[in-house]
């Protein structure tokens, strides 16, 4: 028997382990090229299909399948990688439709007679099967916790995150470990002596010098504890869980067999196995000590959104959690890039989406970097080639305008930065308006801040009750379409570009009124609950902004994810497009209602600042 098949996922995870012996037991694996036929429209099911790899169309067509009746859309279901088909054949007797691979596929076929001994065995494992798509949701609901709770107490401490343990020799006093302790962001260190390790924490190192009063040259394996808590890296994790609440300890040296060690794993390393993921990759983006340990924490981004989609997670939460983790990860690259004596004089900012905190999966780069003015730092740009080159391997894509560090022409001093948006702000052509809309919503994440905050102070004071500019900045949130008809039906069947059509207009609309405000906020959301504490914005408008906005992100993101292959390095080439014709009734409702807002936002952009459309 293969050992690709998966007996933990749903809903094969409901079974026992007696049950999944049985199934482990008699399913196949069956391999197909494409346009083979895996069960056609009027033949007995053999059992329930499993998907491993490939892909298999459902169709109800009469005639010989073909690869153009497959891209014109004959088929009007897809199963891929985890999902099942046969299963309403299997139960009334016969196919009714046709399932033919895409693609060279790989499926595993679970047996009539072992699928029905199953159904009879497990009362859970048959409701899944026979219950309608509301039951299996709730099933789902009510079960994934001991989903997790299984996969959990299954993880090795070898798969989980050890953490490289900071050690010194035989000698070190106790200043030179708190220093080494501070530099290296660890709260404990192993203190040799001989050939055994002592743990010695942080709180051992200010019971030593504040209670006990030890002089800070004293040798620091004096205050350190040799009784060491080990466990094996074969062993579970939930092992180390147990052992840390019996010993009331907050972590436990990893050692082999031979007294190999491996390292050191702490409390909240095994909790956050438990926890959100969020949190394990904001751990591993803090304790990264390399670029290639940051590439890895970052590629954790996308399955993070995932999940917090899946569970159902507003998406303006998601977006200001993976905007923190982003700026992070930008922030922590700095530090292992940019020289620590240059940090004081230079500030990286972010702009567009990703400096309004409205970036959920990863698109292109804008940033920037403004610097002191009179810096000599000869290898500046080198440097920020080599940031713009690293973010690109973290599927980061590169700009298509080239906004990044990488290009000189967005690295500028202090005074070159201010001048650069007064100068954009007193032309009117396209492209100086694109630079100040992007610009506009800049954030430091690393460096100096304060450098940053100079030159926007000295931008503001220079638009300053300037009618002209801000008539001129708001008009381009009118340069889309709103893809409604005169009686508020959506224009299009197939497909829009749902930033041209409704993303940018509400963002821009919004920005040119909290610039004209002097609002500092740059997230959308935010400004639009300032503009209505200012008494600038009435509450129902902006609410109603609030919401349409939040809804084409929604709708954009699930078919991101839905288009996503799970390469962490891939990039969407259509990131925008939102294919009208898989959305439900109500989708589409939604999505008409909203775009009626954005319509109804340029009548008043319109009127506030004297526009013609």
């Amino acid at each position: 028997m293969p050992n690709t098949f998966n007996v933990n996922q749903l809903p094969f995870g409901f079974l026992t382990e007696d049950e999944k012996k049985l199934l482990l037991s008699t399913v196949q694996r069956k391999e197909y090229q494409p346009l083979d036929v895996l069960l056609a429209a009027g033949d007995v099911a053999q059992g329930v299909f499993v998907v491993y790899q490939g892909r298999v169309a459902e169709s109800e067509c009469k005639t010989q399948p073909s690869t153009q009746l497959i891209e014109q859309h004959a088929a009007f279901m897809h199963y891929e990688a985890g999902e099942y088909f046969g299963s309403w054949s299997v139960f009334n007797g016969k196919a009714i439709h046709n399932f033919v691979a895409v693609e060279a596929t790989v499926c595993h076929l679970i047996p009539t007679q072992t699928l029905l001994e199953l159904v009879d065995s497990n009362s859970l494992f048959a409701d899944y099967f026979q219950q309608n798509l509301t039951a299996k949701r709730e099933i789902i609901a009510q079960h994934a916790p001991n989903q997790d709770m299984a996969e959990f107490m299954l993880a090795r401490i070898a798969d989980s995150a050890i953490r490289a343990p900071l050690i010194v020799e035989e000698g070190t006093t106790i200043a030179e470990a708190t220093r080494l302790m501070r530099e290296q962001k660890a709260d404990c260190l192993l203190a040799k002596k001989g050939n055994r390790y002592g743990m010695v924490t942080g709180t051992d190192l200010l019971d030593a010098v504040i209670i006990e009063r030890l002089p800070l040259d004293t040798h620091v394996s004096r205050i350190a504890s040799y009784r060491l808590i080990r466990i094996s890296p074969d062993d579970y994790l939930f092992n180390a869980l147990i052992i840390m609440t019996q010993q009331q300890i907050e972590r436990v040296v990893v050692m082999g067999e031979k007294r190999q060690l491996f390292g050191i794993i702490e409390l909240t390393d095994v909790l956050s196995q438990f926890s959100s993921h969020s949190h394990v990759i904001g751990l591993r983006v803090e304790r990264a000590q390399t670029v290639a340990e940051l590439r890895e924490a970052s590629f954790g981004l996308t399955q993070l959104i995932k999940g917090l989609i899946s569970t159902g997670v507003k998406t303006r939460f998601t977006m200001e959690l993976l905007a923190a983790l982003n700026s992070r990860i930008l922030s922590k690259l700095f530090d292992l890039i940019v020289p620590l004596e240059v940090h004081p004089h230079v500030c990286l900012i972010v702009m567009g989406s990703e400096g309004r905190g409205e970036q959920i999966m990863k698109t292109d780069q804008d940033n920037g970097l403004i610097y002191r003015d009179g810096l000599d730092w000869p290898q500046m740009h080198e440097v920020m080639k080599e940031f713009s080159e690293t973010l690109i391997s973290f599927g980061f894509p590169p700009c298509p305008g080239n906004i990044m560090v990488s290009n000189p022409e967005w690295i500028n001093s202090t005074k070159q930065w201010a001048d650069k948006l007064t100068r954009w702000s007193k032309s009117y052509e396209g492209e100086a308006t694109m630079n100040l809309s992007i610009a506009s919503d800049s954030k430091p994440v690393a460096g100096n801040v304060a450098l940053f905050k100079v030159a926007r102070n000295i931008f503001f004071r220079r638009i300053q009750d300037n009618e002209i500019f801000f008539s001129h900045f708001a008009k381009a949130a009118l340069h889309f379409d709103t893809p409604l008809t005169f009686f508020g039906r959506l224009k299009n069947s197939t497909g829009l570009d749902i930033k041209k059509a409704g993303v940018f207009p509400i963002v821009h609309g919004v920005r040119s009124i909290a610039l004209e405000a002097k609002i500092t906020e740059t997230n959308t959301f935010k400004r639009l609950e300032q503009l209505v504490e200012k008494g600038v914005l009435q509450k129902e408008l902006a609410d109603n902004l609030s919401e349409a906005l939040s809804y084409f992100v929604q709708i954009r993101l699930h078919q991101q994810i839905s288009r996503h292959s799970g390469d962490p390095t891939e990039i969407d080439k259509v990131p925008n497009e939102v294919n009208i014709k898989i959305l439900t009734a109500l989708e589409r409702q939604l999505l008409r209602d909203s775009l009626a807002v954005v319509r109804d936002f340029k009548k008043y952009l319109i009127q506030r600042y004297h526009l013609t459309f």
